[in-house]
Order: structure tokens, then sequence, then C-alpha cells
């Protein structure tokens, strides 16, 4: 009994640290106008061809205003191949 709940937490450790390092899959669209309801803390990725070879547009939702989210924009290293 003491084996199999020691094999559990380990099993529950083990997954919890791979969550861990698993990077946030962002969602990606070609329009910055494709994009509707930017939340708080999000980050979407454009496709556009607007920044240089190599990177690619991200939009973040970065502070909480009467008027709604504020969006930054900069370009980031594009990571992987494109889609």
């Amino acid at each position: 009994m003491e084996a199999s709940r020691t094999a559990l937490i380990a099993l529950a450790g083990s997954l919890g640290l791979w969550m861990l390092a698993t990077p946030a899959v962002a969602e990606q669209v070609s329009r910055e106008q494709d994009i509707v309801n930017l939340r708080l803390g999000q980050r979407i990725l454009v496709d556009d061809g607007s920044c240089p070879v190599g990177q690619i547009k991200e939009i973040s939702g970065s502070q909480m205003t009467a008027n709604g989210v504020v969006r930054v924009r900069k370009c980031i290293a594009r990571l992987g191949t494109k889609r």
C-alpha cells in the first residue's frame, strides 16, 4: 500500500514538472484585424510579414484601462518552422 502511494506521488510530481517544462502555444493569426477580444496577459502571434525575416509579430494584452485592454506590439524570434 505504501509503495503504490509513493509511486503515485512520484508520477504526479513528474507530470507536474513535465507540464512546467512544456512551452505554452500561442494562438496565431494572419492579420491583426482578426484579433477581436484580447484578454489581459494573452499573447497572439500575427504572421503578416511586417517583421524582419526570422521574426514574427507578437500582440499582448498588457494593461487594463477604462477603454479596455492596451495592446503591445513587438517582433520576436520565430521558433520552429512557419505553419
